[in-house]
This record gives structure tokens, sequence and C-alpha cells, in this order.
């Protein structure tokens, strides 16, 4: 009897990644939830209906399920009549400043649509594994509070002892999050009670700047996809305050895939891990304008806007020894400078970056 893998925001980046991962390379029969919600929230240029026509074409026995994952009897009767070997759960709200027009839209996706996945799993198949896509946003601004060192391109850690980044163990608690923050947050959370409350295979998976050539970036969402189309096109990239000096640390939604292929066979309950790409990984702004005018050959077009998005990071790269040390077999396989090939040549396809 062929396994069935659940995926819920099937047609994004992350989702679509790991039903084509699943499918050819571990065999997994793949169901994926998606109701083009993306681009409700962030209009034609967010649209994943391509990314959904791609997996139906190309993937032998995908099963595409037009759902809402705040339909909670929806939510129930499927993963009831499906039970499936494992469930990710990828389907969001994911920009913090859209959440700040739209809270209830934002927290009924973010935290009550996690928990009717939980619920669902619980009653239908709880010993299936369930891998949750949170983000570094939980730890809100308090990052921030970190003491930092100005570089000519970039601000980093002053503290020697914060060399590999962010641990999971760092506050969650007392910073300014953004809407969309906190109700990842309470998704995280949840996430982490049914594992341990309930004993359920679970893990929230604290993603940084997750990327890749399938992601339909916006200037709400989608850093290095977002500003690979700028450039291109030669459109303006606004800087949002920091000097253009702010981090982010890139992972490349393959490796995503792969660490939670690594997970599902051999699960833990209640775990976390920040899911980054790390030091070697990391780029500011003013460094990934160079990268992609070097690779691309054109220049890029900015606008500094003095005023931060709020709850944003100066300075985040995720320390990744949790993860290497519960999955040795798991480590970054693409670096950031290939990943920046990869959009840029899905963007010269016509494929949305």
């Amino acid at each position: 009897m062929s396994k069935i893998l659940l995926v819920t925001g099937s047609s994004g980046l992350i989702g679509s990644e790991v039903a084509l991962h699943f499918a050819l390379e571990h065999g997994y029969v793949i169901h994926g939830i998606d109701n083009n919600q993306r681009a409700v929230f962030f209009g034609p240029q967010g649209d994943t209906r391509w990314n959904q026509r791609r997996l139906e074409k190309g993937l032998p026995g995908y099963v595409h399920h037009e759902l809402d994952i705040r339909d909670r009897a929806g939510v129930l009767a499927l993963l009831r009549e499906l039970r499936p070997a494992a469930i990710v759960h990828a389907a969001a709200q994911p920009s913090h400043d859209r959440a700040a027009s739209i809270p209830f839209d934002d927290f009924d996706t973010n935290a009550v649509g996690t928990l009717n996945m939980l619920e669902g799993a619980r009653q239908a198949c709880p010993e299936s594994p369930f891998v949750h896509m949170s983000t570094n946003k939980v730890y809100g601004d308090a990052p921030n509070r970190l003491p930092l060192r100005e570089l000519d391109t970039r601000w980093d850690f002053a503290d020697p002892a914060l060399q590999n980044g962010i641990a999971e163990d760092f506050s969650i608690d007392q910073s300014t999050h953004s809407l969309f923050g906190v109700s990842k947050l309470a998704g995280d959370l949840m996430v982490q009670e049914y594992g341990r409350y309930f004993r359920m295979p679970t893990c929230c998976l604290r993603g940084g700047c997750l990327t890749g050539p399938q992601h339909s970036g916006v200037e709400l969402h989608g850093f290095l996809s977002y500003l690979v189309k700028c450039n291109l096109a030669g459109l303006e990239y606004r800087i949002f305050g920091y000097k253009g000096k702010q981090v982010r640390d890139n992972i490349h939604s393959l490796d995503v895939a792969r660490f939670m292929a690594a997970f599902i066979a051999n699960p833990r309950m209640g775990e976390v891990y920040n899911l980054g790409g790390g030091r070697a990984n990391s780029c500011s702004v003013l460094e990934a304008f160079a990268l992609v005018e070097r690779l691309s050959g054109r220049p890029q077009v900015s606008r500094y806007v003095d005023q931060n998005r709020i709850g944003d990071h100066i300075c985040y790269y995720s320390d990744l020894r949790k993860m290497r040390s519960h999955y040795p077999s798991w480590d970054i396989t693409i670096s950031l400078e290939e990943t920046l090939r990869q959009i840029i040549e899905a963007h010269h396809q016509g494929t949305p970056a």
C-alpha cells in the first residue's frame, strides 16, 4: 500500500518542493491542500496556480484538494479519509507587513488553521509525523537587543558566543513580533503542545529566509526572489532601514525538504529547530545586491526608506548545530550563489521567480 503525504500550502515554494522531493525520492503519494490564498493576500503577483498546474502535470498520482485550512470540518473529513503517513503543514499567511491590515485572516490562517490540522491529525492519524513550517519571527525583535558590530556591508553579532547564530533556546517573550509573528508563535506553541501533551511526533521548523526558483516573490514576502525580479526587470527595490546592512540567512527549499524527510524517517515529539542557511548562507541587502548584479550583469535599482519594518531583525542567522546533531546525515547542500543562479534562470525561463 502506498504511503500518503499530505502537504498544506502545496502550491507554494516549500509545499511544492516537498511534494516533488517526497514523491520522486521517497515514493510517497502526494495529496496537496491549497486554495491559492496567496493571491488573495498579495494580488496577482502572489498567484500560485502555475505551480499547482506544474505539480498536476509533472507528478504522477498527485491529488489536489481545493480546501481552506480554516474550514475545520473540511480539514477533519479529509484527514479521516486519507489517514496520511505524514503531514507537512506549510500553508500560512506569510507576511508580517500584510498581517497588520488583515489581523483576523492572519490569525485564523496561521493559528486556528494550524490547530485545525493538529486536531484533525490527532483524531485521524496521531502516530503520523507532523512537520510545521514556523518562522524565526517567533523571536520577535529580541535579536535586535543583542550587541552588534557594524561592518562595511553588514551588521553582525558582537558576542563571539553567537558566531554560529541564534539557537532554539533564545527568548520568544516580551518583544515586538508583528501580528504575523504572534499568529505564527501561537501555531508554533500549539504544535509543540500536541507533541508533548498528546505524545505526537511533531516538530516546528523556525525558518529564516526560505527561497528557491519556485518562489512567487512579492515585496512583502520573498526577499531574494523579489530582489531578482526587480533586478532583471529594472524595477525599484525599496530598502527599509538599517542602512541596507540587515542580515538574513537563506536556505534553498530543497534543503528544507531534505530535513523534513530526515525528521519524518526518525521523528521526535514536540521538537523545535531553527531552519535557515546559517552563517555561510547569510547576506545583507547590500551584499545580495552585489551578488545578483554580478550574476545577472544588470545594475540593481533601489531606493532607501529610512523607516525599518516593525519587528524586523537587524541581524539574524540560524544556529544549525542542533539540527546537525539530531540528524547528522543532513546539512546545507546548496550555496547562496547557486540558489541565486537558479532563481535568475527560472526567471529567464518564464517561471514566476
